[in-house]
């Protein structure tokens, strides 16, 4: 079986998806079994510019998979099989299969590739329940600013209790050169 010749387009087929599996942040494998068209449509839509939705035929991706440098998804590809590739905010792209998923379950989320290692389905979930990469940034930034203004507060008390006491101290002085 290893001996007969690969066709060309195949072998093309499988280079595409080869690059797509390399340059994915993320790829989610979906079972879309009972959709319609007009369904994997809205879904499409749903995920934006940041992810594309393709079918794949099971042994081609399975190659593709391999040849990126990808194992533990061979038990994925089994049924109708379909990737999303992620190249943008992976946890985005999760939330809108998740959803999909939720109100149409025919979508059934096998498991995926993040990072270059193979992932399940209740991993995939996990994604989607973080919090958005622009509210995980704004969240770290404002700890980094109550840190730096505790930090401030901190080296601003030797000074100003420094103030007052030298205030405190004046305020003595003058009260003893008025008493005598």
């Amino acid at each position: 079986m290893a001996d007969k010749p690969v066709r060309a387009d195949k072998a093309t087929a499988v280079a595409e998806l080869t690059d797509r599996f390399r340059n994915a942040d993320a790829t989610v494998l979906t079972e879309y079994r009972g959709l319609t068209v007009a369904q994997l449509t809205k879904l499409r839509r749903t995920l934006g510019q940041t992810a594309t939705y393709s079918v794949a035929k099971n042994t081609l991706a399975k190659r593709a998979a391999v040849e990126a440098g990808i194992s533990g998804l061979d038990e994925l590809f089994t049924g109708p099989t379909a990737l999303t590739f992620v190249s943008g905010d992976v946890v985005e792209a999760a939330k809108g299969l998740r959803e999909f998923a939720k109100a149409n379950p025919h979508l059934v989320i096998k498991g995926g590739v993040f990072e270059g290692k193979a992932i399940s389905a209740a991993e995939v979930n996990k994604l989607a329940d973080l919090e958005s990469r622009e509210v995980l940034l704004a969240k770290l930034a404002g700890a980094m600013k109550a840190n730096l203004s505790k930090a401030a507060a901190l080296f601003q008390a030797p000074l100003t209790k420094t103030a007052r006491l030298a205030a405190a101290l004046q305020e003595k002085r003058e009260q003893e050169e008025a008493a005598a």
